[in-house]
């Protein structure tokens, strides 16, 4: 039942993604895409509209297309492991500091540099430095690691929050701070080949992994002494999915901006259809997590003239999405 479930879903994306392929504000039909692609790859001569036809499609909305798909499903998968791990239903993929610090990271390359190539790079390493700040806080207090690493997350995102806002401060208001603005937002609309190939393959790889750790997850989430009856290395096995998990999001924000509450809501919704056992639910919350983010980018670019920041739909989306949720688990409690 659940095999047929991720397959069903699976193949639910894939009807997407062939309808979010011909919308657009020049529309086209599936056929015509075939056909162009076909002609492209294999040489024939291309008509006019064929070769509008092929730079819209590989040089605009592919790129678009399977960013969406990368940046929903890492920030979704991510959040069902930080639930799962922390054993919180109300932590996000931004808990231990990751998006604030990549906030940071990408004002200094926009304020201090004014370089789009920095700014990514930069968005990076803050991001990843985000989530090693709360880790270096966590070893204050090895008592309890678990709550240490949950306070030095909250030190490491007030922190890089803080830098954020007085980049904002000192940023130029005509130009570096609506860009930045504009950015911390969350758009898709800088996707590009160049920038997926780099990103894409460690993206593919870590979503992989993590959907295939469903057994160390269900372990991690029933507390480290049962972790370890169980033969899983409890801080171990918590450091390499704090790792893995940090890098994606770390990379999705570089790919994206700052999108929220996906990566807290798609996991509840996931739950309500799969249930808690994580060796079905972390594919389950990756395949619907592309296709909500897939769907709602469309959304933001063919629904009106002027394109709306992706992050702003996401939350307006997810907020009532959460609520019916929280309220179908109380009354299933």
């Amino acid at each position: 039942m659940n095999k047929r479930l991720i397959l069903f879903l699976g193949a639910l994306l894939g009807l997407a993604i062939i309808l979010v392929a011909t919308q657009g504000r020049y529309p086209v039909s599936a056929r015509e895409i075939a056909h162009a692609l076909w002609a492209h790859f294999s040489g024939q001569p291309l008509t006019p509209r064929s070769e509008e036809v092929v730079f819209i499609f590989l040089s605009i909305r592919a790129p678009r297309i399977l960013a969406a798909i990368l940046v929903g499903a890492s920030l979704s998968i991510s959040g069902a492991v930080y639930q799962s791990v922390f054993r919180n239903p109300l932590v996000s993929p931004g808990i231990l500091g990751v998006l604030a610090g990549a906030s940071a990271g990408a004002a200094v390359g926009i304020v201090i540099f004014s370089s789009w190539p920095l700014t990514q790079a930069f968005s990076l390493v803050g991001g990843l430095g985000g989530v090693g700040l709360s880790l270096t806080l966590s070893r204050l207090r090895p008592q309890s690691p678990m709550l240490a690493l949950l306070v030095g997350g909250l030190v490491s995102s007030s922190f890089f929050v803080a830098l954020t806002s007085l980049l904002k401060y000192v940023a130029d208001t005509e130009n570096q701070l609506p860009e930045l603005t504009y950015w911390l937002m969350g758009t898709l609309s800088r996707a590009s080949v160049t920038q997926l190939l780099w990103v894409g393959p460690l993206m593919v790889g870590g979503v992989i992994y993590l959907s295939l750790s469903g057994r160390v997850v269900n372990a991690l989430s029933l507390g480290d002494e049962e972790a370890m009856s169980l033969g899983v290395d409890s801080r171990r096995e918590r450091l390499k999915l704090i790792g893995l998990t940090t890098l994606i999001c770390s990379m999705s924000v570089v790919v994206a901006g700052i999108i929220n509450w996906v990566g807290l809501v798609i996991p509840h919704v996931a739950r309500l259809i799969i249930g808690p056992n994580n060796l079905t639910l972390l594919p389950v919350v990756a395949i619907l997590g592309a296709m909500f983010t897939l769907l709602t980018d469309t959304l933001t670019r063919s629904v009106w003239t002027a394109e709306f920041p992706l992050g702003i739909i996401t939350s307006l989306i997810c907020l009532p999405m959460f609520a019916f949720s929280l309220w179908r688990d109380q009354s299933r409690s």
